[in-house]
């Protein structure tokens, strides 16, 4: 977008500001709540799992095949969300899905065989596949709108959300019920959707301004399903990577590194938690970089951080790398569905992000087989690998532009 990386002249409130800045802020923050209730309730409920496999008897190749069901709803729901924006608008549909999201939670745990739990985790999954995909619909908008790079802002908020629910329900694990747990979770949701969602109701998506909207949608028409694959691709790499580290990274450390349990659980939350301030200074790295410098870097940093991460011989030179990987990772996926979104609307955010959700989903599984056939230091070079291909295919597409309409 030619316009992305100028600062806005009037800052809403300020000298300069009028009504319809005002109306960006607020639409705005409550975009950013939904993004955080997303993180939320998806940790929510992740924190849980142990849990309820415990309840419905689950073995776990089981339970596997149950949390497929996620996955699952969430691609195929991601696959029609796009269209289902263009017609009822992104707004319409972010609440809708917040509503489905926050009720859909609560059926695991009413759930008693494996069977029942895949069922209601299909539904799970699709309203976090739909929240998903119109949600970031409704911010690429804004972002157009705002003329600020700040699409990082609001993954942050995804990002802090996760960090919350997760830290919330390890405290109450022990004291609380899967369904006392994922029921509380329901009103919260519930009733931060009625807070923020007439905010969106009431705000018609933003035009974006008039030359923005002259340069960039015609284009956005035709031709841009190659251009928006690429970027999709560059989710995918980075996305590989934070569900690799999800589900290995802690292994890695205790197996490897002989690491204590404690240290090694604390693998994945130093790279959250680097994700997250690397997301939350995105927009001012943007400003100054731009998207290309912005994804390059990203991507080279990443991988140099992966390669410590897997490779070193200490503990502490491995949770060093995993620290300076989440710094590399924080922006390249808000910066590509972004850029998808440019391209071709809600049908591009929505294919970028189902290539992304793919990249998380193969990620652990990809390295669990590498890891049998060679080890899994070795294995976990993949993120690295993918990383850096990211950076080379962020340069590639540095001048990606949609062709002009006939």
């Amino acid at each position: 977008m030619p316009l992305l990386n100028k600062v806005r002249t009037a800052v809403p409130g300020g000298p300069g500001g009028n009504t319809a800045d005002r109306s960006l802020f607020r639409l705005r923050s409550a975009l950013t709540l939904f993004f955080a209730l997303d993180g939320f309730l998806f940790a929510g409920w992740v924190v849980r799992i142990p849990a309820i496999k415990q309840q419905t008897g689950a073995t776990a190749s089981d339970l596997g095949l149950a949390l497929l069901g996620v996955s699952a709803g969430a691609v195929v729901t991601m696959t029609l969300t796009g269209r289902l924006c263009r017609r009822y608008g992104s707004h319409a549909v972010t609440v809708i899905t917040a509503v489905l999201l926050s009720l859909s939670i609560a059926l695991p745990a009413l759930t008693g065989s494996p069977l029942s739990l895949g069922l209601v985790l299909l539904l799970f999954g699709a309203a976090y596949g739909g929240i998903n995909v119109a949600m970031n619909s409704a911010a690429v908008d804004l972002v157009a709108a705002l003329r600020r790079p700040v699409m990082p802002s609001f993954h942050a908020a995804f990002s802090l959300g996760g960090m919350l629910g997760a830290g919330l329900g390890g405290l109450v694990a022990g004291s609380l019920s899967p369904a006392a747990h994922l029921f509380g979770l329901t009103v919260v949701g519930l009733l931060l959707t009625a807070l923020a969602g007439p905010v969106l109701l009431r705000t018609p998506s933003p035009a974006p301004p008039e030359e923005e909207r002259a340069a960039d949608r015609p284009r956005a028409r035709t031709g841009s399903r190659g251009l928006v694959v690429v970027f999709g691709v560059i989710a995918l790499c980075t996305a590989y990577g934070e569900g690799a580290l999800a589900d290995w990274g802690a292994l890695h450390l205790e197996q490897d590194l002989h690491a204590h349990p404690g240290v090694a659980a604390a693998g994945y939350s130093v790279f959250a938690l680097t994700m997250t301030a690397g997301r939350l200074s995105g927009t001012v790295l943007l400003e100054r970089l731009g998207q290309t410098r912005t994804l390059v870097a990203g991507g080279a940093t990443a991988a140099a951080g992966m390669l410590l991460g897997a490779l070193a011989p200490s503990v502490w030179a491995a949770l060093l790398g995993f620290a300076v990987t989440g710094l590399g990772l924080a922006n390249i996926f808000p910066v590509a569905v972004a850029r998808a979104g440019a391209l071709a609307g809600p049908s591009g955010v929505a294919t970028a992000s189902t290539l992304g959700y793919g990249g998380m989903l193969l990620g652990p599984p990809s390295i669990g087989f590498l890891a049998d056939w060679f080890s899994l230091p070795i294995a976990l070079t993949t993120v690295a690998a993918l990383a850096a291909g990211a950076a080379v295919i962020g340069y590639a597409a540095r001048n990606a532009r949609a062709p002009e309409a006939g």
